[in-house]
């Protein structure tokens, strides 16, 4: 690509993801029925009202037993959204969908033509030296280990993933996973998960059009608690309950956005200085990781995304082959990357 010093990172340019899931929707089923769906009961969310004890760090000035025995009386009384399996079903089911669209790298929003002509030629070198099949294969172990069940994969007795490319309505294809044999630290490569990555590379190039069910069995015991998505409740009252979950129509839920997380969880490329062993983090401009209150793609190493997409695009250095799967992985992930002003 020829270099042009006039030309300037677009003031607009906004993507629109391409990896789209719905909300998951949670049912109870017992494991010998899993695949009946007549027999699935919606899990609901209800209400619990307990009464705690005072367990937080106190101050140095609260450290005194008396003032703690006199705060020990008082009882923590608290009111939470609680989801779990009846006493007669020993299975969670959790159901979504999932579409693949083509487009991935083309701006929804551009003020710049040249800017978009040198984004489109870039990324369709990309799709011929690289094309999309090392991502559709990180894509398509996430979907066949369950990390989108997120804890609720956490010490299940089984969990198995069933997933179904759907035309008009009706399954043409199907894949079984037993997910619990499927790492969640590194990408595995079976017969089933190369035929599963494929149908994701040639939708994600524009071949065909993708639809996929994605349905979980999670065997963790009759009556057991599962977990939904919470509710981030930013106006709290006082008296209101400290932990709302979500729910559709009555049904618990997970967030599209918590289950589009867990589906772009593939980035191995980050530096990691101290070499310890993190596994993939979720693909952010910033490689970040709220749990760890930590950003692994700074930009004074130049290993964010902004940086190396405008020296790709500004300064004609093409990024190493890593890293332009992980600015196309950004792309496809969506969002408003323009300048500011």
């Amino acid at each position: 690509m020829a270099k042009n010093d006039t030309l300037k990172t677009a003031s607009v340019l906004a993507f629109e993801r391409k990896l789209d899931p719905s909300d998951a929707l949670l049912y109870a089923s017992s494991w010998e029925k899993r695949e009946d769906e007549q027999q699935w009961q919606p899990v609901a969310v209800r209400e619990k009202s307990v009464r705690g004890t005072i367990s937080n760090r106190l101050k140095a000035k609260d450290q005194d037993p008396a003032k703690l025995d006199a705060a020990i009386e008082n009882p923590n009384l608290q009111t939470v959204d609680v989801a779990t399996l009846p006493h007669d079903a020993d299975t969670l089911v959790a159901r979504f969908t999932l579409r693949v669209l083509a487009g991935a790298g083309t701006p929804s929003a551009c003020n710049n033509a040249e800017y978009q002509a040198k984004l489109e030629q870039a990324v369709a070198e990309y799709k011929q030296a690289q094309g999309f099949g090392e991502l559709a294969h990180r894509y398509a172990n996430n979907l066949a280990n369950g990390r989108f069940l997120w804890r609720n994969r956490m010490g299940a007795e089984q969990v198995e993933v069933s997933i179904r490319q759907l035309a008009k309505g009706k399954a043409t294809k199907e894949w079984t996973f037993d997910a619990l044999t499927l790492s969640l630290r590194a990408f595995e490569d079976t017969a089933e998960l190369k035929e599963l990555a494929g149908v994701i590379a040639q939708a994600l190039a524009g071949e065909q059009h993708l639809l996929l069910e994605v349905v979980a069995y999670v065997r963790v015991g009759s009556g057991q608690e599962v977990f939904p998505s919470q509710e981030l409740i930013l106006d709290r009252g006082r008296g209101d309950k400290s932990k709302t979950l979500y729910h559709v129509s009555n049904i618990a839920g997970i967030h599209s956005q918590k289950l589009g997380n867990a589906i772009r969880t593939i980035d191995t490329w980050y530096p990691n200085e101290n070499d310890e062993d993190l596994g993939p983090i979720a693909v952010e401009p910033y490689g970040s990781v709220t749990t760890q209150g930590k950003a692994y793609r700074q930009p004074k190493q130049k290993a964010d995304f902004y940086s190396l997409l405008d020296n790709w695009m500004i300064k004609d250095q093409v990024p190493s082959k890593e890293d332009q799967h992980f600015v196309m992985a950004t792309l496809i992930r969506g969002g408003v990357f323009g300048e500011a002003g």
